[in-house]
């Protein structure tokens, strides 16, 4: 499974560029003044998740004894528009040679889309970079996906870090990563916001749906047909709901995944209740923003989930497809026990917890108190603590 096309002719132009970096990395005799550091996230599409919060840590206490990089897709333009220092262009020449360069890299998702793309084939190269997953969320929902070129990746890995010791456990009896590669230092996008900060009334609705990766190959007809995308139109042209949006004036916001881009055009249009549920592609807003700015959240297995939960903001899961969720994917968590949120197999079920929320003012999240069992820290020094373990 490609998370990016690629062109039949990379391989025969990454060799060579990656033996040309690797090559004048070795020649240089001169050491650069401070240790270099790459950061990526997001697959280089946006400035989001952890690893930008951390980028932005390093850069704001760091920079005097850092050279700090973000690596980024260069048919992107968020790096000029938001400002962002020492931006990279992934798959750059420059790219490599500051990846075998570097004293440490940082990534969210995979090395290989993150860092330096298609490096897994040579990443045997590279012996003396400190290397870092630091997570796009918390690993706790769905169940590792390992393809086969992550397998040299995860093993090159120096460190994992985990947001509480409940992390830790999966990624060591689940993943298989030896203990000494663990470190608990908590998620660093939580620094963005302050723990249980709910609204005083809910009244900004974020609704954000995972992705699917056997929804990939479909054709458009087959996308169409299936439970996914009938389940997202049904729910937001559901009369109990659009009356319930009109009556007590709610924003409904949808965020459309970025790996759901190949279909994101059957989306358009679909917004309903006069205008105040709108569909946005993940890369239009500002997705740490919108988490802020909204009360409570829709979602049926996203990691995000937990962003609410330390805010303790009501979430509502959407399990439609639990069944073949767990047949194709699997989670952790036992999802009808263990879901820290207002469970909902049906639309009807779905209203109708958005109802008890609403017309009960009921803006807190009831399993915040639980919240202490899935995350360690509540105190908005997770980047100094991952920071102070990692950089030597």
């Amino acid at each position: 499974m490609e998370l990016k096309e690629r062109s039949k002719f990379v391989p025969i132009k990454l060799f060579f560029k990656v033996i040309a970096a690797y090559t004048i990395s070795k020649l240089s005799v001169k050491k650069p003044e401070k240790k270099i550091v790459l950061v990526g996230g997001n697959l280089g599409v946006k400035y989001e998740d952890n690893a930008s919060v951390f980028h932005r840590y390093l850069v704001d206490h760091y920079k005097d004894e850092l050279e700090i990089y973000w690596m980024y897709d260069p048919r992107t333009s968020y790096v000029q528009k938001q400002g962002i220092p020492n931006g990279i262009a992934l798959g750059s020449f420059r790219n490599y040679l500051l990846f075998f360069k570097a004293a440490y890299t940082i990534h969210g998702h995979s090395i290989a889309y993150d860092i330096a793309p298609s490096i897994d084939k040579y990443i045997f190269m590279n012996r003396k970079t400190v290397m870092i997953h630091i997570s796009h969320g918390i690993e706790c929902f769905k169940k590792i996906l390992i393809q086969k070129e992550d397998v040299p990746l995860l093993a090159r890995c120096n460190y994992f870090n985990c947001a509480s010791n409940y992390e830790k456990d999966i990624k060591l009896t689940e993943w298989g990563i030896p203990e000494e590669k663990l470190i608990v230092t908590g998620m660093a996008r939580f620094d963005r916001f302050g723990p249980d900060r709910p609204a005083v009334e809910v009244k900004k609705v974020l609704i954000m749906l995972t992705w699917r990766e056997w929804l990939f190959g479909l054709s458009d007809e087959e996308f169409l047909a299936s439970d996914y995308f009938l389940n997202t139109v049904k729910l937001v042209n559901n009369k109990r709901m659009a009356t319930l949006v009109s009556t007590y004036d709610l924003q409904v916001k949808v965020i459309l995944h970025p790996f759901m881009k190949k279909f994101e055009h059957h989306f358009n249009g679909l917004g309903a209740a006069g205008g105040k549920v709108e569909f946005f592609s993940f890369n239009e807003l500002s997705i740490g923003r919108e988490v802020i700015e909204a009360d409570m959240l829709l979602t049926d297995y996203s990691s995000i989930s937990w962003d609410f939960l330390y805010m303790n903001k009501p979430i509502i899961f959407f399990t439609f497809d639990q069944e073949e969720f767990l047949e194709m994917r699997g989670s952790y968590l036992n999802l009808d026990t263990d879901l820290y949120g207002y469970k909902a197999n049906t639309i009807d079920e779905v209203v109708g917890w958005m109802k008890e929320i609403i017309i009960n003012k009921k803006p807190l999240n009831p399993y915040f108190k639980d919240a202490s069992k899935y995350i360690d820290f509540f105190d908005q020094k997770n980047c100094e603590r991952l920071a102070r373990q990692i950089i030597v």
